[in-house]
Order: structure tokens, then sequence, then C-alpha cells
């Protein structure tokens, strides 16, 4: 967190110090029909392995962030000169054509921090494209890889326990399944609820990021804070883990299960539902979430699961995330 608190103040001051035409920034490539191979392609960074951003190039930090294997995740937000993103209430914030969102996933391996790749989401004229990049050995660049690729990796989680994973890098194909709105790419993980920690949201409007300072009704609370309620807690990661396929206009829609923090309805968000098709993914439990009876429900019994055709979600994990687990296990069992 130190080494990303960093990153923040140097692109605050780069922004703060009225930096004009960005430093290094190919906005035409951005824009362009191609896929670049390299990442440096791009010039988002001055010093991609170290995280050090280029001007206009923006760290920011999610309350919640979604799991992937326990990586840790160095965040970036590019809009073009002269544009601004605009707020859309606690919603997701509207980026204009021309912006990048960049997301690098690393571990810290024997004491030293090691990137395995880093996608970039592109928003250009037609619409926005995602595309994944794998850093080489000696972490001097990453390139594209259309097809994905599997890593193998160890490292320590958060709980002291040594793990050694194949870390899956998705192809473009899975990247669309995730980002997927309406058979349209959008991003998914910058919403202004979710970004309300540290005062982002009005360093984002002091610098001319984005319009104005979203007014948020709603905030995810941040991961860990015990003393938010545990519905807020629980809705929160299921918003940020599972609602960009389990909405209506989602990958999953077809599911009938809409886990949303908008939802209301108790039985469309899991309660006492009944799935669509039973199969292996049900577990012959009866319902997504049966109040009172974590184990009895289909819910828990796929994000415990590592089986291909059980587990969800489909992609970004090769094991569990024990501590989300629990977090929504607590959340039904003590559901009336």
């Amino acid at each position: 967190m130190r080494l990303l608190a960093s990153a923040c103040a140097m692109a605050v001051l780069a922004l703060s110090a009225g930096a004009g035409e960005p430093a290094g920034v190919a906005d035409a490539v951005i824009l362009s029909d191609g896929l670049p191979r390299s990442l440096s392609d791009y010039g988002f960074f001055r010093d991609a392995a170290a995280r050090q951003p280029n001007d206009r190039v923006t760290p920011y930090s999610l309350n919640t962030p979604l799991f992937t294997d326990y990586a840790e995740k160095y965040r970036f937000i590019y809009v073009p000169e002269g544009q601004q993103a605009k707020a859309n209430g606690d919603g997701m914030l509207d980026f204009p054509v021309g912006s990048a969102l960049i997301k690098s996933f690393g571990y810290e391996i024997d004491g030293k921090h090691r990137l395995l790749e880093t996608r970039v989401l592109l928003h250009r004229a037609d619409g926005w494209l995602a595309l994944p990049y794998v850093w080489n050995e000696e972490q001097t660049e990453a390139r594209l890889k259309v097809a994905g690729a599997r890593i193998p990796v160890t490292f320590t989680d958060p709980s002291g326990r040594k793990r050694s994973i194949s870390y899956g890098v998705p192809n473009k194909n899975q990247c669309k399944e995730c980002h997927a709105l309406s058979d349209a790419v959008v991003p998914i993980g910058p919403k202004a609820r979710n970004l309300t920690h540290d005062g982002q949201l009005a360093d984002f409007a002091r610098l001319g990021l984005i319009d104005q300072e979203p007014k948020v009704e709603y905030r995810v609370p941040v991961w860990g804070e015990t003393s938010a309620p545990l519905n807020d807690r629980a809705r929160g990661y299921l918003d940020v883990n599972c609602a960009h396929c389990h909405n209506i206009n989602g990958s999953a829609s077809n599911s009938g299960l809409f886990l949303t923090y908008e939802e209301k309805m108790p039985v469309r968000f899991g309660i006492n539902k009944r799935p669509v098709a039973a199969g292996r993914g049900s577990g012959s439990h009866d319902f997504d979430i049966a109040p009172g009876d974590p184990d009895g429900s289909i819910m828990i019994y796929r994000l415990n699961s590592l089986d291909p055709g059980i587990s969800m979600p489909e992609v970004g994990r090769s094991i569990v995330h024990d501590e989300g687990v629990a977090l929504l296990s607590q959340w039904i069992a003590e559901m009336k």
C-alpha cells in the first residue's frame, strides 16, 4: 500500500503542477484500430515495473476490490487532456473516448514485488476494448497475449499460508465475458460508491479528472471494516465480485440471479430462490440462499468449489477466497 500511495502522490503532484500535454502517453495508439503488441507502446508509465505513471495517468484504489487469487492490484485511470469523465451518482464513472483503465496484477515473492500481467481497457470510437499483457521474466516489458496464459506462482496469502497456483491470465474473449453489458464491453470497477475512501473522488474533481464530485448515497464498505453493517458488507462483496455478470443485462442474466446492490427484491438476489436449471452446480441444494443455512445454500457451495463445472466465478480464481466465503456465510447464517 505504501508503494501505491507513493504512486498516487506522484500523479497528484504532476497534475497539480498544471502539466500540459501528456508526457509520453500515445493518444493515437489508444484510438487506433490496431492491437498494440507491447504495453510500452501506450506510454502510460515512466517505469511500468515500478508503477511510476506518466502525466495524467492517475492511480486509484477500490474500497472492496474484486478477488483474484490474492493478487495485489495496481489501478490507473487515463483521461485525455481537455476532457473529463462524468459523474453518475454512486454508479459507474462515464469516461470519454480516448480514456483508458490500466490494471496490473502481481505478488510479493521472496521479498520482491513481481508483476504477472497488465490488463488495459481502451475507450475507442467504436466502444471499449479489453486486452491482456503478460510480463517477461526480466520485468522490463509486458507483451500482448490474446489467447491468455497460465503462469505458475508461489506466494504467501494474507493469513500467512503459502500457496502454489497456476495463475490464469484471461484470453480476450474471457475479458469480454466479464465486461459484457447488453453485449457491449464496459468498465466494471470504478463505480463512485466503491471509490469513496481517502478522499479520492474529491481529488479527482479537484484535478479535473471528473466533472464534479459524485453524490454517493451508498458506499461499499472497505474490506474488513467490521464496524459497517454485515448486510452492507455482504451486498457490497456480491456487487463487486459477482454483479458484473449477475445483472439483468449481464452474461448471467438467464440465471435470474441479480446481485447488484441496487436489487431490492430478496428472491432476485437469491433468498429462497430456486435455480433455473438444477444440476451439478446446485449440489442438490434447493435455494441459492437458504436463510440461516449457509452450508445448504447453492451460493456458498459454488464459492467453495474449485471444480470448473461448479465454481463461481467461472474465471479469475483458482483458489477459494476464504475471507469472502466466511463473510457471506455469516450473512446467510444470521438471516431470519
